[in-house]
């Protein structure tokens, strides 16, 4: 009798062992899906669709500060460019995914980034992607520079708004960067590349370039 209180005992043990180890399996792999898919703010957040959020350079990669919006050659709708000033935190943004049903921003998905903010110009403040000296972004072209600035729509996914989907991807292992390579119109002919700083005149547009801008959000009070 007491040989066999000894089986159950021990199975019983073991049994809770193994049951304790999955759900500590099951957790881990759940939190690290998570992190491979969701961004996440400076709080340990996830980033969540209409929340006001700053973009901080890690300051490793570059001298400059937040993004803001400035006029180039006084034409509006102005352009997006990283301050300056490394203590400036610029202008709070708002993430808008393409399914309006996501409770949470995913990486590697099309979605519009705002400015929380109103300009001079009297435009909207939704980042899409410019060809240097005008035009449109219809046909795009290897080779041209195409910079990043306000003035674009938020959803209606098609031919006419394909300039205005960006995407949050992993930079690195300490941030993320912003990329453009939409995928809200198969019939369009797009050039991905990364978004990063173009230093010209004294200010640093942001444009699609080979170095990424390296960022975390803080989201904004």
């Amino acid at each position: 009798m007491k040989f066999s209180i000894l089986i159950v005992t021990l199975l019983s043990t073991l049994l809770s062992s193994y049951t304790t180890s999955t759900q500590s399996l099951q957790t881990t792999i759940a939190t690290t899906t998570t992190a491979a898919t969701t961004p996440f703010d400076s709080d340990g957040h996830e980033v969540q669709p209409g929340l006001k959020y700053y973009i901080t350079p890690v300051q490793s990669n570059t001298s400059g500060g937040g993004l803001s919006l400035a006029t180039r050659d006084n034409f509006c709708p102005p352009f997006v460019i990283q301050e300056n000033a490394q203590l400036s935190k610029g202008l709070p943004i708002r993430f808008i995914p393409l399914d309006n049903k996501q409770n949470a921003i995913n990486l590697s998905t099309d979605l519009n980034i705002v400015f929380n903010a109103a300009t001079i110009c009297v435009q909207s403040t939704v980042w899409k992607l410019s060809v240097a000296g005008g035009g449109n972004t219809d046909d795009m072209v290897a080779g041209r520079r195409y910079y990043v600035r306000s003035g674009g729509v938020v959803g209606r996914p098609g031919v006419g708004t394909v300039s205005n989907w960006f995407r949050i991807e992993k930079g690195g292992d300490i941030g993320y960067k912003i990329v453009f390579c939409p995928s809200v119109c198969s019939s369009c002919k797009v050039v991905c590349g990364d978004v990063g700083v173009s230093e010209e005149n004294g200010k640093r547009w942001l444009a699609l370039v080979d170095q990424p801008l390296i960022f975390t959000l803080k989201k904004a009070s």
